[in-house]
């Protein structure tokens, strides 16, 4: 029997998932979390064999989730299953250490056929998602810079920023300048955007 744990922090959606799994005569639903912070003790406590993991999630993001279970869980398979198929996103995910990303419109036979593979060692990735990732490219943004930006993406004002990540307004004038070059872009704002939709933030 396949232990699952199950992150994912809408509902109905947590639920339709388990019970989805729950009817695959070898896969057995053995924990659910609505937060990433809740993951890591839930799953040292229930031991999963695979963890199905949601990104956007209160507490903790799946992709830092999936760094963190490796490293304390190390036999636990991660999978994600997002509904941003951001090639970005399937980047820092393998870069975490996941072993498959899915899109959530995809059919539910794919996904336990994903978790019995992941379980197995093998790589299960969207093959839509993987061309775009290879095709998008790497992250040109450095961590920094990445955290400023994301920062800056609700507005806030430079000195805020410099406030929130303890640096200098110099400093965040000076990251921000390098993403907006980087990116390609005409302004913060812009640049923003950019990097959250191709997954870089």
């Amino acid at each position: 029997m396949i232990r699952v744990l199950l992150a994912e922090d809408q509902g109905m959606m947590r639920g339709a998932l388990a019970l989805l799994l729950g009817l695959e005569a070898d896969i057995e639903v053995v924990a659910q979390v609505g937060r990433g912070d809740e993951v890591v003790d839930t799953a040292l406590r229930a031991r999963p064999d695979v963890a199905l993991l949601d990104i956007e999630m209160p507490g903790r993001s799946g992709l830092e989730t999936a760094a963190d279970l490796r490293e304390r869980l190390p036999g636990c398979a991660v999978l994600i299953l997002t509904t941003f198929g951001r090639p970005g996103y399937l980047r820092r995910a393998m870069e975490a250490g996941a072993r498959g990303f899915l899109v959530k419109d995809g059919p539910v036979e794919e996904l336990a056929d994903a978790v019995r593979r992941v379980l197995r060692g093998d790589l299960v990735i969207d093959p839509a998602l993987a061309a775009a990732a290879l095709s998008t490219g790497p992250s040109p943004l450095t961590d920094r810079e990445r955290d400023v930006l994301a920062a800056a993406a609700d507005g806030s004002t430079i000195a805020d920023i410099a406030a929130r990540l303890h640096l200098s307004e110099s400093t965040v004038r000076n990251y921000l300048s390098s993403s907006i070059g980087k990116t390609g872009t005409r302004n913060r704002i812009e640049a923003a955007r950019l990097a959250r939709h191709n997954g870089w933030l």
